[in-house]
C-alpha cells in the first residue's frame, strides 16, 4: 500500500486587534507633526520687520539718499543690477502738467516692489521731489520677508521734467488700498502681459516689469543700514540700487531730451543711454 501523504492544515494568518482606521490616522498625525514643524521652524527663521521709523528718521533717511554725490552714481555705473527697460511703442504718456509721466503699479506686501522703490527714488529725485513718502516693509509670510523699503501711497512729487503716477494696490497685509484707473489697467495689460508686479511704464516709452535685482541684498536691514551701504560705492546694495537708479535715470533723460543737463549729460548716463534703443 501506498503511503498516503501527509496531511497540511491551512496556515492562519494572525487576527490583528487593530482597527482598520488606525494607520491612516497614524500617517495623518505624522504629517500634522511635519505642518507643525515647518511652521515652528520658519517662525524662528524669520526675520522680525524693522521698527517703523518716525518722521524725523524717515526724512533724514530720504535726504541721505535723495543727496548722493553724482560722482558716486558715476562710479557706480549700473553695478550689479538688471536691465529690465524695455522699449514700448504707443501714445506718448504725458501727465497732468503735460511732462513725460512715470507710472508705477505695485503694492507694499510685495518685496520685488520694495526692492524697486529704492531706486526709483534715487532716480526721479534726481529729476524733482518728493514729499509724504512714508517707511513701511514687505510681507512678514511671503520670499524675503519685511524688506525695508518706503511706500508711494499718500505721496506727492513734484517736477519741472516728468510727471509721477503711483498706484499701491494693497498694504503689506495685502488689505486694499488703491485701485488703478482703467487707462492705467489698459497700459499694464498691454506691456505687462506677466501680470508681475512691479511694473512701471516710462511715457509709453519703455517698460519695467519686475525688480532689477533680486530684494535678499537687503535682508535683515534697517533703512539706516541702506542708506548707510549706499555710501559705500563697493557695497552690493550700492551696486544693486544705485546701478539701478542709473539705469532709470537714463531712460527718464530720454523721456526729457537730456534735461536736465547736469544729470544727463553725465558720461555714465550717455553710456547707459546708448543701450536702451
Amino acid at each position: 500500500m501506498s503511503a498516503r501523504p501527509p496531511r497540511t492544515r491551512p496556515v492562519r494568518k494572525p487576527v490583528s486587534n487593530t482597527p482598520s482606521w488606525v494607520a491612516p490616522l497614524a500617517v495623518v498625525a505624522a504629517i500634522a507633526l511635519l505642518v507643525v514643524a515647518f511652521l515652528v521652524v520658519r517662525w524662528y527663521t524669520t526675520p522680525l520687520p524693522p521698527a517703523p521709523l518716525n518722521v524725523d528718521a524717515t526724512s533724514q533717511v530720504l535726504s541721505s539718499i535723495a543727496g548722493l554725490p553724482q560722482s558716486e552714481l558715476d562710479a557706480v555705473g549700473a553695478g550689479s543690477a538688471n536691465n529690465l527697460i524695455k522699449p514700448v511703442s504707443g501714445t506718448p504718456l504725458t501727465g497732468p502738467n503735460g511732462h513725460p509721466e512715470v507710472f508705477y503699479l505695485g503694492a507694499e506686501y510685495c518685496p520685488y516692489c520694495a526692492a524697486e522703490r529704492w531706486p526709483m527714488i534715487i532716480a526721479l529725485s534726481r529729476f524733482g521731489a518728493f514729499s509724504g513718502l512714508k517707511s513701511t516693509s514687505s510681507s512678514s509670510s511671503d520670499v524675503y520677508p519685511n524688506t525695508p523699503t518706503f511706500t508711494f501711497h499718500g505721496a506727492t512729487y513734484t517736477s519741472q521734467y516728468v510727471d509721477f503716477a503711483s498706484v499701491e494696490t494693497t498694504d503689506r497685509n495685502r488689505n486694499p488700498l488703491e485701485s488703478p484707473t482703467s487707462a492705467q489697467q489698459a497700459l499694464a495689460n498691454q506691456y505687462n502681459t506677466s501680470g508681475s508686479i512691479p511694473f512701471v511704464d516710462l511715457g509709453n516709452r519703455y517698460a519695467i516689469s519686475g525688480a532689477m535685482y533680486l530684494p535678499d541684498v537687503l535682508s535683515g536691514m534697517t533703512w539706516a543700514a541702506v542708506a548707510d551701504a549706499l555710501a559705500q560705492p563697493s557695497s552690493p546694495q550700492a551696486k544693486a540700487i544705485l546701478g539701478s537708479a542709473n539705469l532709470i535715470t537714463a531712460a527718464i533723460c530720454k523721456l526729457t531730451a537730456d534735461q536736465p543737463a547736469s544729470v544727463c549729460s553725465s558720461s555714465t548716463i550717455q553710456s547707459i543711454e546708448k543701450t536702451l534703443g
